[in-house]
């Protein structure tokens, strides 16, 4: 089955918002209808530990770090989804940024 629509979930710092929105905006990411710049934001507590030869932007390596972060949804075509990840990775402050990309079944707004 094709997927038209992707939900991409992205976590990051929320000091990051502005310029994540920025990136996703300028690849037109979150373009529903007649609107653009939808997604939503969710607070969340991340834990990871970043391992020997890692350059973590919070943490230390061998350490379990435990933070807030937030995970922001965003609907792109499927198509955009490379180029969406492109733009995110070039404002994400993270090492290995994660960005889940999750194929939509349908849509409320066709």
């Amino acid at each position: 089955m094709d997927f038209k629509y992707c939900k991409l979930e992205i976590f990051i710092p929320e000091t990051h918002i502005t310029q994540l929105q920025k990136a996703l905006q300028s690849v037109d990411a979150g373009h529903i209808g007649k609107y653009d710049s939808c997604m939503s934001c969710s607070q969340l507590i991340s834990y990871w530990r970043p391992l020997d030869g890692t350059d973590p932007y919070i943490g230390k390596a061998g350490e379990i770090s435990c933070e807030r972060e937030v995970k922001v949804e965003v609907t792109v075509y499927t198509e955009k989804v490379e180029e969406t990840i492109r733009a995110i990775k070039e404002v994400h402050p993270y090492e290995e940024p994660v960005i889940n990309a999750l194929p939509i079944y349908r849509v409320s707004f066709l």
